[in-house]
């Protein structure tokens, strides 16, 4: 998974700045997105303008997932689900489980074919519904189950994915790992950026 967001969408936080980070520009002449691509021949690429760049594998996506719907998920909690969904201009990229899948379903009306990422975007549509400029939600798991980074490329962009070495590729040491079960988001309205003011990368 790859998402890169153009600076005037989403600030970076200053903590993900390295003063020796060696980075370059994700989004100049496409080169992460070429990068991403070479490293999955079958990923979906989205270039949403100079906005962002999306693009999702299913590289990692556990194969008895996709062939078996009634299979017991504890079986399978070490083979994170990897989703992608695009809803009424709402871009979701979901890698994991969400566990109480049934309880959602009831609460947003959702029908019984509903899964995770599904979920995702009816929770964010109160978000989006209330402001009508762009929005970047991102959140990470209180266990940190499944590996998440983000970083800072040349052009100040922000970078995120679940492959470290491709967030290194452009960001070289202005990255960090996601923080264990916080949030980011570009949202002005009750939901601020979370533990932007400290310093990840340095002990990266």
């Amino acid at each position: 998974m790859l998402a890169v967001f153009n600076k005037s969408v989403a600030k970076s936080p200053e903590g993900l700045q390295s003063p020796q980070s060696n980075s370059v520009s994700s989004l100049k002449d496409d080169f992460l997105s070429l990068h991403f691509a070479s490293l999955h021949p079958s990923s979906v690429n989205l270039n949403l303008a100079s906005s962002a760049f999306l693009a999702y594998s299913l590289h990692k996506n556990n194969p008895l997932l996709q062939e078996m719907s009634n299979i017991n998920i504890e079986i399978l909690i070490d083979f994170p689900l990897r989703l992608f969904a695009v809803v009424d201009d709402i871009f979701c990229l979901f890698q994991g489980h969400v566990d109480n899948v049934a309880n959602l379903k009831q609460q947003y009306g959702l029908n019984k074919s509903a899964n995770e990422v599904t979920i995702v975007i009816e929770a964010y549509r109160t978000l989006r519904d209330r402001r009508s400029s762009q929005t970047v939600f991102v959140a990470s798991d209180a266990d940190g189950s499944v590996p998440f980074f983000w970083g800072i490329d040349a052009d100040e962009n922000l970078v995120l994915s679940d492959e470290i070495d491709i967030v290194r590729k452009s960001c070289g040491k202005s990255y960090a790992p996601f923080p264990k079960g916080c949030f980011f988001t570009t949202s002005a309205i009750g939901m601020p950026r979370v533990g932007s003011a400290a310093n990840w990368s340095s002990n990266y």
